[in-house]
């Protein structure tokens, strides 16, 4: 088993892989670095909250590189943006200090039974349809209750955002881009209300290897956001959507 308070180098590198893999996933798709990580951070014995923590420290490095990466790249729509960031903010937060101070998991199985079903759609209409490109129309509270979820569960801010945004018609290049830019300023606030409620305690060097692989892989995702076709890159999100929340309920409840 891997330790996440080791300070040895052979126990590093598995940490410096996930968060590797993990933010090319993020970074292509707008989601799976918090849910990855934070998984993993919990598996090996890591607290709900210092996990959660930990993820988000790294995730204001690697969202910062990826954010710029994706402006390089014109896959930002920055009126979606604002529109984004702003509750996006409030509602991280929020869920920040929830967290810290009340257990959340009580409305998780509800969650990631909600994101299953929006992961199973998009992959219906990635398959059985052309993709429309349309305005969405519901942004800010996707930002607030993206945000929220995202500090009280660990991982949230794509797969909500990212999946409904879609399931309205946004284009997913564009879209994936702007979520990924926006997740910046959303993580730096979480990561700060963590410290004021936790301290320092919750940053390992397991926390430095995910930090290490996230930032070279970020600019990679961006890339890839930008050269893939419309139709797969919605199959690949709806796909990682259902796989990573059915996966997570079933824990839930067998819990």
């Amino acid at each position: 088993m891997m330790d996440p308070t080791s300070t040895e180098l052979i126990h590093i590198l598995p940490f410096v892989a996930v968060g590797f893999a993990a933010q090319v996933v993020d970074g292509a798709l707008g989601m799976a670095f918090g849910v990855i990580s934070n998984t993993l951070l919990i598996s090996l014995g890591v607290p709900p909250a210092a996990a959660s923590a930990g993820v988000h420290s790294v995730e204001t490095f690697t969202t910062a590189v990826s954010g710029i990466s994706h402006a390089v790249h014109r896959n930002v729509n920055w009126r979606l943006f604002l529109r984004l960031m702003i509750p996006g903010v409030i509602g991280g937060a929020l869920g920040a200090y929830v967290l810290s101070n009340i257990d959340a998991a009580v409305v998780k199985p509800f969650v990631l039974a909600y994101l299953t079903a929006i992961g199973l759609y998009l992959l219906v209409r990635a398959w059985r349809h052309k993709a429309h490109v349309r305005e969405p129309k519901v942004v800010e509270p996707l930002g607030l209750i993206g945000g929220f979820l995202d500090a009280a569960g660990g991982g949230g801010w794509g797969p909500v955002v990212t999946s409904n945004l879609l399931a309205q018609g946004a284009a997913p290049r564009t879209t994936i881009g702007t979520v990924n830019t926006a997740e910046f300023f959303l993580t730096a606030t979480i990561s700060a209300t963590f410290i004021t409620q936790l301290g320092w305690g919750a940053f390992t060097m397991a926390t430095v290897g995910l930090l290490i692989g996230g930032v070279f892989a970020a600019p990679f995702g961006a890339m890839l956001a930008k050269r893939v076709p419309a139709r797969i890159l919605l199959t690949m999100v709806g796909g990682i959507l259902t796989l990573t929340s059915f996966w997570g309920l079933y824990q839930a409840i067998a819990a």
